[in-house]
């Protein structure tokens, strides 16, 4: 008996660190979450109002253009996938690599060559453990994303668009990302950034806004040269923003949930704990009273 009481009584000490530990995270998490939310509601305006801006013009101007025109036959496209450094975050790496693994089925099915680009060591190291090659990858500083690593992902896409795919080039880029909808909701998005869809912009504007009219300096190629490079910029740091803030809620969700494990292992482990020094007091009391009757019936 008195083994097993230490046994019980390891295990609860044990259970206290690591409830320490996992409370001690799920406070951090929530106190980067409300930082992180703020960056989101300010991103994402910006965002829809520059979609807003790309989708009116390349829907009204008339005007043919590299980004906004759907190629003939597409052979290749790429893959975008926004993970997080870190684990301990339930199961926000595992959703959006499972919708990347779908979409990549169905572009296959479709024909066309996927290629990928990571962000985050977790999908670096998904794609390391299953040696499976992946264009280019970024890493560190997705839990407080800066634009300048939006901007510098955005040009690589853009440059492999601008490719041909016979040089190894990309046909169209498709991102996928956890977008933030609640504390308690983290929802995987895949959003086909290029070529860009335009009719998805002008649904977004509903029927009762009118769209406004444009004057063109100096012409509209020039306007798009100039505007679509930004749309994607702050797509993708609008997608960053997400992923952050998504995974700093499913953190604090991971955390509170084995915080309430471990105070549940804390308290069974004290009920066997009591148990065991219960039946231990329960049998020296036996083996005294035994040994009392063994004495008086000596006599």
């Amino acid at each position: 008996m008195g083994a097993q009481l230490r046994v019980y009584r390891q295990k609860i000490k044990s259970a206290q660190t690591t409830k320490k530990i996992t409370r001690a995270m799920e406070l951090i998490s929530a106190s980067r979450i409300q930082k992180a939310q703020a960056r989101v509601a300010a991103s994402t305006p910006y965002s829809r109002a520059i979609t807003r801006a790309v989708s009116a013009v390349a829907t009204y101007s008339n005007v043919d253009h590299v980004l906004t025109t759907e190629p003939e036959k597409i052979e290749r496209a790429a893959i975008l996938i926004f993970s997080s450094d870190r684990g301990l975050a339930g199961a926000f790496n595992s959703q959006v690599l499972r919708e990347a693994e779908q979409l990549a089925e169905l572009l296959r099915s479709q024909g066309k060559d996927v290629v990928y680009f990571l962000v985050g060591r977790k999908a670096a190291a998904y794609f390391s453990f299953r040696r499976r090659a992946s264009e280019r990858v970024w890493t560190g500083g997705t839990d407080a994303p800066e634009f300048e690593t939006a901007k510098e992902i955005g040009d690589a896409l853009l440059e492999a668009f601008l490719r041909n795919a016979e040089d190894g080039g990309v046909d169209e880029i498709h991102i996928v990302y956890n977008r933030f909808v609640s504390m308690i909701s983290q929802v995987p998005e895949v959003v086909r950034l290029l070529p860009l869809e335009v009719v998805d912009g002008v649904e977004e504007l509903g029927d009762k806004t009118i769209l406004p009219l444009y004057e063109f300096e100096p012409d509209v190629e020039t306007v798009l040269d100039a505007l679509l490079p930004v749309y994607i910029e702050s797509r993708i740091f609008n997608a960053m923003l997400q992923s952050a803030a998504s995974k700093h809620a499913a953190t604090q969700k991971a955390m509170k949930s084995a915080s309430d494990n471990a105070d549940k292992l804390i308290t069974d482990y004290t009920r066997l704990a009591n148990n065991a020094r219960q039946s231990e007091i329960t049998q020296q009391i036996s083996e005294i009273v035994g040994g009392a009757d063994a004495l008086a019936s000596a006599k």
